[in-house]
């Protein structure tokens, strides 16, 4: 497996497909739920990902830094593929993206906008809830914080 750091700009066509494809098998397809993935925010965004060694995308989430409009850094489009949940990849991911962004933004907290029933997974690396429960695109959701 390797793991890839790439802006917008730095993906390559196929690692772009890849990506897409991937969050629509788990978001749209998996969770049954319709929604506008290419929301016009992946430009500003970094984006991590593993592949596998026979170059499938199995795990990725998009990353945005503090900056000078936005006090706090963000995590999001969290997943990995069905084939290897319970794996301990999620976890892997996870740490990963709270390691770059704390090193890139040391003082800035770190937001989520996390589906309900992974609420104890997010717990688990320090995020707190930071508001009510809220549907998004049909499913509960609550942000938080770390």
């Amino acid at each position: 497996m390797n793991w890839f750091l790439r802006t917008f700009d730095e993906l390559s066509l196929r690692q772009l497909y890849q990506l897409l494809k991937l969050r629509q098998d788990v978001f749209v397809v998996e969770q049954n739920c319709p929604y506008l993935d290419a929301d016009g925010e992946d430009e500003q965004a970094e984006h991590l990902f593993a592949r596998s060694d026979d170059a499938q995308m199995i795990a990725y989430a998009r990353l945005y830094q503090a900056n000078d409009s936005q006090s706090y850094s963000r995590i999001g489009r969290v997943l990995t593929a069905q084939s290897v949940r319970r794996t301990g990849l999620g976890r892997e991911l996870m740490q990963r993206a709270i390691d770059y962004l704390e090193q890139r933004c040391s003082n800035a907290p770190i937001r989520v906008g996390a589906q309900v029933y992974l609420l104890q997974f997010y717990k688990d690396f320090g995020f707190k809830p930071i508001g009510d429960e809220y549907l998004e695109d049909g499913i509960p959701h609550i942000d938080m914080e770390r």
